[in-house]
């Protein structure tokens, strides 16, 4: 994008840089700690940070450096990581302002707890796998019966017993109305009792039709507890272990808990059964531990307000999102969206801008964690204290907030904060935002994109972008999600080492379409090296064509330009050389159409097929025929068959046209690939005559309707028919692949004709021919008293052109008519099967007309084949008969 975007004469400016990872980096950082048998606490907040930062230093450019080698043409001098200072004055801006438009607030909600991050989690950073569990069926005693009553219920997660504040019945169920109202006994509780409630979430099929319902430990239990009243209960601490709610079981990790809760039921005779049951397991994609859903003080962002703007935006077509399939996904999520957990309990990151008030500094010493009810938001330490003595006066203690904030948050700033916002007057900001395209994976279209464009908005009044293209993710060949376990890792450098950088971002780029994953398969990067390797072959081949040439002409060259059939450069153009021309021109509005539109996918596969065939495997080849006229009949004995048979005099300033036409196609072939294979066009680029410095800055090469010679590139396409014509022949008929055949080429076109007649060098080159038993002419009759004596095969290229080669003596007739009658046996006996399955009138009475219409089809395919063959076999006979004579 961002290549291609300079080239094309846009202001063009692709900032790099990196978040800081707040979870992934303090956990890696805890565990070396851990390593090394030392912890964050031990080292205190203020080393703990010194320590991340000095990880930062060894390992954070692992990204970048990834970026550099791949050829990321980024302004590296604007890198930003958003810790930086500038960037850190932006977050804290940006908090304040939301703070003061009433959209921040403390309170205590149902967040995702991961036991050993020891921290909150978002909804977003939590992934669901399907596990192998237990259902645990037990009972319920009711409290105010003697015969010993109870209600059957089901869990998961037995532990969570000891926080449930009531059981759960459908208002429907006939098997349990009478239990409503009246009281149960928490099983290893000591005697507390919780009601037997009805409320209509309950689905009667599932486990016993009864719900432990645990606010305090289970999301949707906790919005039935604020429906209804129900106590919430906390029976866990933060590292995972049951606190002194949890009576006997205190001190114990959950699942330990879990385990001894479960055999002392047993034996107290609660337990009804324990059966396997597959289950949903919540895990931290950040540390894959099981999260723990938990009642916990978090500071919110209210998301509503933010949201409507957003959805707008998109509904409006301020912004859009590529592929379209993914709008209804950001809407479903943003018409769905609830408050934004923005604090973490870590401490890397950014430090939330929230000072609590104290009147004393035993007042704060004494608070947990130095919290209050009284707090000031500010941008610094000096503006909370100015705040804090307006509001209370003076003598006060402040004390800033722990937490820390979600990196999302500062990641959601950034295509602002990074151009200098809040200073509205810095000058990359005014120049560059709001940007235009935001490229990223569909992955993370909640995480970053969503919040880019609510900040955006909110924060600054524009839409942060007006495109968003999300690339898919690269997985394995076999479609799997790269992970060590499976050990199926792709490490990108690994692949550069092998196979070369362009090769692997060629296959990355065009390997799939947007939104669709990417199977990394290495044959595919293999091929295209292979890809880059013709690419170097043709540029080696015009550098020795140019060998000899003087400096003017070298000059010259530089300056070639063919982009218009008026300019007199043209007037000696060969029909190969108008038409590779066109067929460039051709190119280039299809390759800038796809870049237009961001079809990277179609643009690339275009490049490398025209590369491959049009140009390397036609141009490249017919360009020798003028190239090496000089000496022309020593590789290919061709002559000229209206010069007598002499041979094709030396044509110095033919031979200067088709270099110009080389550098000039190849040069703005070069320029097309670049954005895809920087390292190798620019390297041939530079060797090449060229105008400027650079290929990254070189002009795109623009739409030319003129350059477009629509005869050319008929009358070219007419002359590769003739040479497939003749090669397949070759092929068929088992011909040596050095020895050149005579040929009689019938064109009824006059003018097409008279092209085929000028370009007999080119023909012959390509295809293999005699040149001097070469003949052109306009009808069968000629063509008949034309051909050399012994018999001919016909070839029937299209309407109006065929060829007759007299390959009489040149391949062995009784081993071709031997392979032919095997071939007819063959399909014989499988056009016979198929027939007699059609002349079944049971198989028709039976068999879907689907399936009847297929055999048909079989059919008709088997008797074309049967007619081809009977065809050559007659041709064949006749070249035996015609050499006996």
């Amino acid at each position: 994008m961002a290549r291609y975007a300079r080239m094309a004469g846009k202001k063009t400016l692709w900032l790099p840089g990196t978040d800081h990872a707040g979870i992934a980096t303090q956990n890696v950082v805890e565990k070396q700690l851990e390593a090394d048998g030392s912890s964050r606490a031990q080292l205190g907040r203020e080393a703990f940070e010194a320590r991340v930062w000095q990880w930062k230093e060894e390992y954070g450019g692992f990204i970048t450096n990834q970026l550099r080698r791949l050829g990321a043409c980024c302004d590296w001098s604007r890198e930003r990581f958003t810790l930086d200072q500038g960037l850190s004055e932006a977050v804290a801006e940006a908090f304040v302002r939301l703070a003061d438009q009433g959209l921040v607030y403390r309170g205590a909600y149902m967040v995702n707890w991961s036991p050993r991050l020891g921290t909150a989690v978002s909804d977003l950073e939590v992934e669901y796998s399907e596990e192998p569990g237990y259902l645990y069926y037990f009972r319920y005693p009711l409290a105010d019966s003697d015969s010993g009553e109870y209600l059957p219920v089901a869990t998961t997660r037995p532990e969570t017993i000891l926080g449930d504040t009531a059981v759960a019945v459908n208002p429907n169920d006939e098997r349990y109305k009478a239990f409503v109202g009246r009281k149960v006994t928490v099983p290893m509780s000591g005697g507390r009792t919780i009601p037997v409630i009805a409320d209509e979430y309950v689905d009667m099929e599932f486990g016993t039709g009864a719900l432990k319902i645990t606010p305090g430990h289970d999301p949707n239990d906790y919005e039935i507890g604020k429906r209804v009243g129900l106590e919430t209960i906390n029976i866990m601490n933060k590292d995972g272990s049951l606190n002194a709610a949890a009576g006997a079981y205190a001190g114990l990790d959950r699942f330990v808990a879990r385990d001894k809760l479960w055999k002392d039921m047993e034996a107290a005779g609660l337990v009804i059964k324990k059966e396997n049951y597959t289950t949903r397991v919540p895990r931290s994609q950040r540390g894959g531990e099981v999260v723990e859903p938990l009642v916990s003080e978090q500071w919110f962002v209210k998301m509503e307000p933010l949201a409507a703007p957003a959805l707008a935006a998109v509904a409006k077509g301020d912004i859009k999102i590529m592929p379209e399939r993914f709008e209804k996904i950001y809407n479903m999520w943003l018409e769905n969206i609830k408050d934004w957990c923005v604090s973490r309990q870590l401490w890397w990151g950014h430090r939330i801008p929230v000072w609590y008030v104290h009147d004393s500094q035993a007042a704060a010493d004494a608070a947990e964690e130095g919290r209050s009810d009284r707090y000031v938001v500010a941008r610094n330490a000096n503006e909370a204290a100015e705040k804090a003595t307006s509001q209370w006066g003076d003598g006060l203690v402040l004390v800033q907030e722990p937490d820390v904030l979600d990196t999302w948050f500062s990641s959601g700033l950034w295509p602002f904060s990074t151009l200098g916002w809040p200073n509205e007057h810095a000058q990359d900001l005014k120049t560059f935002y709001p940007t235009q395209v935001l490229e990223t994976g569909h992955d993370i279209l909640f995480f970053w994109v969503a919040r880019m464009i609510m900040m955006g908005l909110a924060l600054t009044g524009q839409s942060p972008f007006h495109t968003v293209y999300l690339h898919g993710l690269v997985r394995d060949d076999k479609g799997r999600k790269m992970s060590k376990s499976l050990g199926n890792v792709i490490d990108p450098l690994e692949v550069v080492g092998k196979y070369g950088t362009d090769a692997l971002r060629f296959t990355v780029a065009t390997g799939t379409t947007a939104g669709q994953d990417l199977n990394l398969s290495l044959d595919r990067v293999n091929s295209n090296r292979n890809f880059t390797n013709k690419l170097w072959n043709a540029g080696k081949f015009i550098l020795f064509q140019l060998d000899s040439v003087t400096d003017a002409e070298w000059q010259q060259l530089a300056a070639a330009d063919f982009s218009s059939s008026s300019n007199s450069s043209w007037r000696d153009l060969s029909l190969s050389d108008r038409w590779i021309v066109s067929s460039l021109h051709q190119l280039i509005d299809q390759v800038t159409e796809c870049q237009e539109r961001y079809d990277f996918n179609e643009a690339g596969q275009a490049l490398y097929s025209w590369a491959w065939g049009e140009f390397a495997d036609w141009y490249v080849e017919a360009s020798k025929a003028r190239l090496y006229s000089a000496n022309f009949s020593s590789i290919s004995s061709c002559e000229d068959p209206d010069a007598g048979g002499a041979a094709i005099s030396t044509d110095p300033s033919g031979a200067a046209v088709t270099r110009a036409v080389l550098v000039y196609v190849f040069d703005r072939l070069l320029r097309l690939v670049h954005p895809f294979m920087p390292y190798i066009t620019e390297e041939l680029w530079q060797a090449l005559p060229h105008q400027g410095s650079t290929l990254m800055q070189a002009r795109w090469p623009a739409h030319a309707a003129d350059a477009v010679d629509s005869s050319a590139l008929t009358h070219f396409d007419s002359l590769k028919e003739l040479v497939r014509g003749v090669r397949n022949a070759r092929t068929e008929y088992g011909l040596e692949q050095a020895r050149k055949v005579a040929a009689v080429l019938v064109v009824s076109d006059s003018d097409l004709r008279q092209v085929v007649q000028q370009e007999i060098p080119v023909i012959c080159l390509l295809a293999k021919l005699e040149p001097s038993k070469v003949s052109v002419v306009a009808t069968a009759a000629e063509a008949a008293a034309a051909a050399p004596p012994g018999g001919s095969v016909s070839v029937l290229v299209n309407e109006g052109l065929q060829l007759l080669l007299p390959l009489a003596g040149l391949f062995d007739v009784d081993k071709e008519l031997a392979r032919l009658a095997k071939q007819k046996t063959k399909v014989e006996k499988e056009l016979g099967g198929i027939m007699g399955r059609l002349n079944n009138p049971k198989f028709v009475e039976k068999a879907s007309a689907e399936y009847i219409a297929e055999v048909r089809s079989q059919a008709a395919d088997a008797q074309d084949r049967l007619s081809s063959i009977e065809a050559k076999l007659k041709q064949v006979q006749e070249l035996q008969a015609s050499s006996q004579q």
